[in-house]
């Protein structure tokens, strides 16, 4: 493959572009070349020589027992969870099952996981798949608070909250009038009153766009098909509002002050098509008045959609021309932007092209003006445009005033420093904006920091992730994992630290010190009604066919040595862990039944089942706890 120009605001080397991935890459969007004009076409970034490693990468491989110093929460991707790893080494230490049954805690299996699952009047699960996709936590004061993270389920259309005191889901939401639900952004603080300086929404972008109501009319009209920007509940997990809009929305971001949030759109044309989403050559970043949408709410200017009750207001671009009563603004960005993301200083959110080699700097400041009257136009909000390489998608940031931004097609990250890009599109053409480029192995998607979303960005570390890792990892057939990168970026000079293959298809992530935590490691027991507090309470009450055993565990037995139900009889079987040491979980499995799940340390959970089998089945404890686990059993014997 020939080699690629020089970027006009690059100091490194030219360099060929990557041979293996690109080429495929590249023909597969040859149809779509006029993404670009040709200047832009034929100005791709320079490969970067890789970059030694600097004292800060050595660090990322711990001694034995040495702790690390920043969590990191990744989307599982298909498996519909959420993973926890530990920074910089890369360990991964949890997986909180949120949208798809788990085996190893019974997720999916117990009534209380069910029930945050949701279910079918039969009492099974609604859904059994998902596709986790983004990761963001709630804010005090501008940074992370511990409180809780939420994850989203784009093909359900559903949000999930983790408890970060427990590392578990404990509500799951699902948005009405929603299909393909991609991105979202916690707000930093509540901007109706000054004084709430802490998340209390969740933002909510519909990337797909359908009939509304989706009940089977007007299928055949693409152009009456709308989506929504939905509002969430951060304490109840409710749906606040929602707003419907034009064409799509993709990612999702919020500023500082609490007053905006914004999604990229990749598709203003509203095609239904492949070729019709990309038949513009600009699309758009929409921004939403927060306080004037609550308004709108609140004054009764709105309307709901087929059998949901939840307020929507109109936030399309026709009754949103006059910017002194708009609730929202479209900001125009080049071709089919993947990405927005709001710079730590909370003056600025960055958009990068996909399909344009540009990102796209918009000073929210401006914003706010014309929202007031005070701008004639919304577009004047852009203060720079510059190039940056094939393919940009996602920004994150080092607190420093520096964008890192990954170029899927050049498998690269290229820092830029934002107020220096500010400068050359101003026309200061001295100004040098791109500092340093990097390899990636292969083709970045999603990209963050530590810190690099919170006033408290710290220019540590960077975590890329690449969606093809080819020849990294031993081979393992067909499927291959992906490949996480760690980059030190506590230099001028980019650093690469490490690899570590995922199972596929995690995408977003975030990165935050330790200490911002305060896990406990031992449940509550107060915190659960049915908790069976003493041995003596255990035992087997009946109701009719309705039949509840009550149990407890401490190494190295349950507290009944067996009970009996009869064929036919529907039992409950809760089940209390009364060890109170920390890291001794214990597991109740039944042979033919479908039933395996753990109870932690203090920790109640139950399963209803129908007794339908008759016979002796012996009930063992599936998770370590004891010298005598192996002995660790009871008998359920079901009568004919």
């Amino acid at each position: 493959m020939s080699q690629g120009k020089q970027s006009p605001n690059d100091t490194a080397p030219v360099a060929g572009r990557r041979r293996f991935l690109n080429t495929a890459a590249l023909a597969s969007l040859a149809g779509i070349a006029a993404c670009t004009d040709k200047t832009k076409a034929a100005s791709p970034a320079a490969a970067a020589a890789p970059h030694a490693a600097s004292g800060e990468a050595s660090a990322t491989h711990l001694k034995p027992g040495e702790l690390d110093t920043y969590y990191g929460l990744w989307s599982g991707g298909h498996t519909g969870d959420m993973r926890v790893l530990g920074l910089p080494s890369g360990r991964e230490i949890l997986r909180i099952p949120c949208f798809v049954p788990d085996a190893l805690v019974g997720w999916g299996i117990t009534n209380e996981s069910k029930k945050i699952m949701g279910t079918k009047p039969d009492g099974s699960l609604r859904y059994t798949v998902g596709d986790s996709h983004h990761v963001h936590a709630s804010y005090k004061d501008g940074n992370y608070d511990g409180r809780y993270a939420w994850i989203n389920d784009k093909i359900n259309s559903r949000l999930a909250r983790i408890r970060l005191d427990y590392f578990v889901c404990d509500k799951i939401t699902e948005l009405p009038n929603v299909q393909g639900f991609h991105g979202i952004f916690p707000d930093k603080r509540d901007p109706v009153d000054p004084a709430i300086n802490y998340t209390t929404r969740v933002f909510c972008g519909a990337e797909f766009q359908i009939p509304l109501p989706n009940q089977g009319q007007a299928t055949d009209k693409a152009e009456q098909y709308r989506s929504m920007f939905t509002c969430v509940d951060a304490e109840t997990m409710e749906v606040r509002w929602q707003v419907l809009i034009d064409g799509n929305c993709d990612l999702t971001a919020t500023s500082y002050d609490g007053k905006l949030a914004a999604t990229n759109q990749y598709n203003v044309e509203s095609g239904v098509h492949f070729e019709d989403m990309m038949s513009a050559e600009r699309d758009a970043c929409l921004f939403f008045n927060i306080a004037r949408i609550e308004q709108a709410v609140k004054d009764g200017k709105f309307r709901t959609i087929g059998s949901s009750k939840v307020p929507v207001v109109d936030g399309t671009r026709a009754a949103n021309a006059d910017p002194k009563t708009a609730l929202t603004a479209y900001v125009s960005v080049p071709k089919n932007p993947h990405g927005v993301n709001a710079s730590p200083d909370g003056k600025y959110f960055i958009c990068a092209g996909k399909l344009s080699p540009t990102g796209t700097v918009i000073e929210l400041a401006k914003v706010l003006d014309w929202f007031d009257g005070k701008l004639e136009k919304v577009d004047q909000a852009i203060v720079a445009e510059v190039e940056l390489g094939l393919g940009p998608l996602h920004t994150a940031f080092d607190g420093r005033g520096n964008g890192y931004t990954t170029l899927f097609l050049d498998s690269q990250v290229v820092k830029w420093n934002i107020e220096a890009a500010i400068k050359f599109h101003a026309g200061d053409k001295t100004a040098k904006y791109v500092l340093d480029r990097i390899d990636v192995q292969y083709q970045p998607g999603h990209v963050n920091a530590s810190q690099s979303e919170t006033v408290a960005a710290d220019g540590k570390w960077l975590a890329v992730g690449c969606k093809f890792s080819k020849d990294r990892f031993l081979p393992v057939g067909p499927l291959h994992p992906e490949n996480e990168q760690l980059i030190d970026i506590s230099g001028e000079k980019m650093a690469l630290a490490g690899d570590h293959p995922v199972r596929g298809e995690p995408h977003d992530f975030i990165i935050f010190k330790r200490e911002l935590l305060r896990p406990k490691q031992v449940y509550a027991l107060d915190d659960f009604p049915l908790a069976v507090k003493d041995p003596k309470e255990s035992g087997v009450v009946r109701n009719g066919r309705k039949v509840t055993v009550k149990m407890t565990s401490q190494a190295p037995a349950f507290s009944l040595r067996e009970f009996t139900v009869k064929k036919g009889d529907e039992v409950t079987l809760i089940l209390t862990n009364l060890d109170k040491v920390e890291d001794l979980t214990h597991g109740f499995a039944i042979p033919k039944y479908n039933v395996n799940f753990i109870v932690n340390p203090l920790e109640t959970a139950s399963v209803t089942f129908v007794a339908d089998q008759p016979g002796v089945f012996w009930c063992y404890c599936t998770h370590f706890c004891h010298a005598l686990h192996l002995e660790m059993r009871t008998r359920m014997i079901v009568e004919a």
